[in-house]
Formats: C-alpha cells, sequence, structure tokens
C-alpha cells in the first residue's frame, strides 16, 4: 500500500523588500569577514564613557593616557586621508578623528565599509581640536555589530508619532531626549520605593492571573488555564489581596506593578499599565493624603531639584498640603449647583438635567453626583487638589463617613486635571461589605458592567478581622507624565499598545504560530 504523506499547503512569504541601502550594507558583509572581522563581533572591554571623556578631557589630554569606548556611529565625514565621526553612547556623543596613517591598513579597509548606525569598539587618545571640540583620536578600533537598516535621516521631523512608539528602539536610538524621560521614570520609581521602605513597608507580590477580579471598577482580560479547565482574568486591581495581607498580620505593605483593564485607550489611558497600592494598618484616610503629598514632593526634589514645575505651559506648586475641597463643594464651585442642597433624588435628576449630565432610572443622587463632577470639575483642577467626600455608590470598598453614611472617607488627588491617586479608610466591616457588594451586583443587573463582583473568600477573610487601614493607589505613569513634562502616557512606556501596522497582521501571526505547534 502506498504511504499517504501529511503534506501542508504552505504559502511562502514574499522576498523581504530591501531597497539600494540596505542591499549595500548586505554586500559589505562578506567584505568584511575577507579583511578578517566578524560584523557581528565579541565582548570589548571598555573603560570610559563618553561623559566620562568630555568631563576629564583636560587631565586626559595632559597625561596622554589611551581611552577605551565603544557606541554607535552617528555622523561620518570623510576627508580623503582623514575622517571625522561622531560617536554615541548612553552618556551622550563624541568626536572621533581618524588617520589613515594612525591605524592599520586593514584597520583603514575596514573605516571605508563602515555606515552610520554600525556599533564599534576603539582605543584612542584624548585632545581637544582649535575650535574647542573634545575628541578621541583612533589608534585602534573594531567592529562589534552591523548595522542592516540606515537610521531614519530627518527622524526629528516626523509627524507620525505612532512610528516612534512602534519602533522604540530606533527612537531611543536618534533622540537622546527619549532616553532622558525612561531615566526619569527609573528615578521616580526607585524614589518611591526608597519612601516607603524607608517607612516600614515591605514590597509584596499578589496574583496577576485570578479567578475573580476586583478592587475596582473596570472590564478585564479574560484568558483560560487549561490545565484546570478554568478561566481567569488578568487583574484590574491587586486590593483585595493586599488587605488580606493586612488581615494576615503585615502592617504595612506595597505593590508596584502592573495593572489590565479592557478599556478605551487615549493620552492617559493605555490597556498595561503600572500602579502603586500602599496598605498600613491602624492608618486612615488623613495617613494616605499626607503619604499622597509627601510621594509625590520626594519625587518632585528628586527628578526636578524642586517642588514649582512647569506642566503643560502651567506653573505646579506641589507643595503640600495641597488644596482640599469635597466632592459637591467642586461641583458648585464649577457650577454653582448646590447638591448637598438636595433633598431628594428629583432634586439631584433636576440639577443633572440643568447641567446637561445623563443617568438612569436606577442612578442614585451619589452617583448622579460623581457624573457632574466628571463632566465640569476634573478640567479645572490644575493646581494639585485632593477631593473628598466620594458618594457611597461609586465607593464600594471605602468605610462611610461618620457624619453621613451617604459619603464615604475617600479622596483622589488631582494633577493638571487629571487623577493621579485614589485612596481612603478601608471597609473593615464584613456584613457591611456584604451589603456594598450586593448593590455593585444590582448595578451590573442594571447594565453597569464594570461594577464590582461579589467576593466571597474576601468577606470570609474581612471576618477573621481587617484592623482600620488606610489603603493608597497612585498611577504610577501619570505620576512620571508630570515629573517629566509629557502630556501623553505613551511618551512615558517604553513599548505602548499599538494597533498593527496592516489590517490582519495580528491574525495572520497568530494562525501561522497555530500551524506551527500543530507541525510538532
Amino acid at each position: 500500500m502506498e504511504e499517504k504523506k501529511n503534506v501542508k499547503n504552505v504559502q511562502k512569504k514574499p522576498a523581504e523588500n530591501l531597497n539600494d541601502q540596505m542591499l549595500i550594507r548586505r554586500e559589505k558583509l562578506q567584505q568584511i569577514r575577507d579583511l578578517g572581522y566578524a560584523p557581528f563581533g565579541q565582548r570589548f572591554e571598555w573603560d570610559h564613557h563618553t561623559a566620562d571623556i568630555r568631563n576629564n578631557a583636560e587631565a586626559l589630554e595632559a597625561s596622554e593616557e589611551h581611552v577605551r569606548i565603544a557606541g554607535r556611529i552617528m555622523i561620518i565625514r570623510n576627508h580623503g586621508k582623514t575622517a571625522f565621526c561622531v560617536l554615541r553612547d548612553r552618556t551622550g556623543d563624541i568626536q572621533l578623528y581618524v588617520r589613515r596613517d594612525q591605524v592599520s591598513e586593514t584597520e583603514w579597509k575596514l573605516f571605508k565599509l563602515l555606515d552610520i548606525g554600525d556599533i564599534i569598539g576603539l582605543e584612542g587618545n584624548v585632545f581637544t581640536t582649535h575650535t574647542g571640540e573634545v575628541t578621541v583620536r583612533v589608534l585602534t578600533f573594531t567592529i562589534l555589530s552591523k548595522s542592516l537598516r540606515p537610521l531614519p535621516e530627518k527622524w526629528h521631523g516626523l509627524t507620525d508619532k505612532e512610528q516612534r512608539y512602534r519602533q522604540r528602539y530606533v527612537d531611543l536610538i536618534v533622540n537622546p531626549g527619549v532616553r532622558e524621560t525612561f531615566e526619569k521614570r527609573a528615578k521616580v520609581i526607585n524614589t518611591v520605593r526608597q519612601w516607603l521602605t524607608e517607612r516600614g513597608f515591605l514590597e509584596v507580590e499578589t496574583p496577576m492571573l485570578q479567578a475573580l477580579y476586583g478592587g475596582a471598577n473596570a472590564r478585564p482580560f479574560t484568558t483560560h488555564l487549561n490545565a484546570l479547565d478554568m478561566p481567569l482574568y488578568l487583574r484590574i486591581a491587586p486590593e483585595l489581596y493586599l488587605k488580606r495581607l493586612i488581615v494576615g498580620g503585615f502592617e504595612r505593605v506595597f505593590e508596584m506593578n502592573r495593572n489590565f483593564r479592557n478599556e478605551g485607550m487615549d493620552n492617559r489611558h493605555n490597556p498595561e499599565f503600572t500602579s502603586l497600592e500602599t496598605y498600613q494598618a491602624y492608618g486612615d484616610l488623613e495617613d494616605v493624603i499626607k503619604e499622597t503629598e509627601d510621594i509625590v514632593a520626594a519625587c518632585a526634589e528628586k527628578v526636578c531639584g524642586g517642588l514649582k514645575i512647569t506642566y503643560g505651559g502651567e506653573e505646579i506648586d506641589l507643595t503640600p498640603p495641597w488644596n482640599r475641597m469635597t466632592m459637591a463643594e467642586a461641583v458648585k464651585k464649577y457650577t454653582g449647583e448646590d447638591f448637598d442642597a438636595c433633598e431628594t433624588i428629583q432634586d439631584a435628576r433636576a440639577i443633572a438635567d440643568r447641567l446637561n449630565v445623563e443617568y438612569t432610572e436606577f442612578d442614585g443622587a451619589g452617583k448622579i453626583l460623581a457624573e457632574c463632577f466628571d463632566a465640569y470639575v476634573e478640567e479645572h483642577l490644575i493646581q494639585p487638589t485632593i477631593i473628598t467626600r466620594y458618594p457611597i455608590e461609586v465607593s464600594p470598598l471605602a468605610k462611610l463617613c461618620d457624619d453621613n453614611d451617604k459619603f464615604t472617607a475617600r479622596f483622589e488627588g488631582y494633577i493638571f486635571g487629571r487623577e493621579l491617586a485614589n485612596g481612603f479608610s478601608e471597609l473593615n466591616d464584613p456584613i457591611d461589605q456584604r451589603k456594598r457588594f450586593e448593590l455593585q451586583l444590582e448595578e451590573r443587573k442594571h447594565g453597569d458592567d464594570e461594577a464590582h463582583q461579589m467576593d466571597e473568600d474576601f468577606i470570609q477573610a474581612l471576618e477573621y478581622g481587617l484592623p482600620p487601614t488606610g489603603g493608597l493607589g497612585i498611577g504610577i505613569d501619570r505620576l512620571v507624565m508630570i515629573m517629566t513634562g509629557e502630556t501623553n502616557i505613551r511618551d512615558v512606556l517604553l513599548f505602548p499598545l499599538m494597533k498593527p501596522e496592516k489590517a490582519g497582521d495580528a491574525p495572520e501571526a497568530a494562525e501561522e504560530a497555530k500551524e506551527e505547534t500543530e507541525d510538532k
């Protein structure tokens, strides 16, 4: 019997589209090998960065000490038997001077094969040109990596910023300012971590994959665990797990990590983002408000050198304490409407009607107040502002105010019209918490798919006893935006989520991966 062969009809991909410059660079690979060099070289021992040379140029020149540096060629200017280059490493640029009679014959031939973007390692001595330019005279060098794609000539002039986000690796090469943004981001994160650990907070990690998502009102990303044949969710917040740790006896904990929310994207929102959450036993709302103000101030001192910064063309004073208003006071200030004077739901609806704010028949007065705040107030909160007394309808995890059971001991911190922080005295009454979750379930029945779910295990944890606790959340990406002057969240994310450049790219890749798996 003839053996049947399982032959898969695989469509061949079109040949890679290479332009003339890319073809020429590929042709140089063999020429470099013929000279005895590996175009993608090995380890190189360097002893200076470009900034070290610029900062100590006078001493290095006087001592005639040799320096060894490595980096990427950004400019080449040939002048027959001599050439000037600009080399860039992580600390900046420096000029190189290459003479045919000061390097070996083979090295000179190699130099003629170099292109902008190539990475080299070199040894030389330092001198200053007659124009005052600190320069390294190249005595010997080698190639470490051949760049097969030319860098964009006018990257700074690109109007399509999406290309910079898609090719962040190129953006970082040619735009030193972008690298500075992410160095500042690292400073912010390190400052926050240091501030907390010095005050006795323990850094912890809680699950990213959760069987039941909670801790915020948001839509989750859904996945499936094959091993147990069960649905799982990427977390929208770590809150409920962190409070379980307080129940367990940790008195101060924090987590600075990723959250995932399947929501819209704009200049302030990315589906994957970094947040800080802290919890301190025996604390309350006032503790976390002060914590917020002090953390932001510490970051400003470290990154910006002071508490007065310029953001979006406005001078922002981050000096604690910040301005304070209740939510109702803020709405009254910017609309003239007084929710504190409302006695019935009809009064609240009348205000919403006058302000053209939509509501449903199931929305209470507190929900309507919050909608009016979102519509009319946020954009006016330019200077750092603390908004307090949030309605119970929008605060299912916060403790009630002592003087009014319609409001909670919750705050949000705003800078330049954007929410930066959210915190409250944590609800530690398991009976009240169950009622709040039940109200949230009613909200879900009436179409609010972002309302909180019932979490029986969390309620069980509360029944063992959660001490009075102050909880805080800060959006790290938004904090970095403020500290770096960036107005788009994508500018502070190394690799923001982007739509595929061509329709069908992502599904095609997924199908190919599936076929490869089946073949194996």
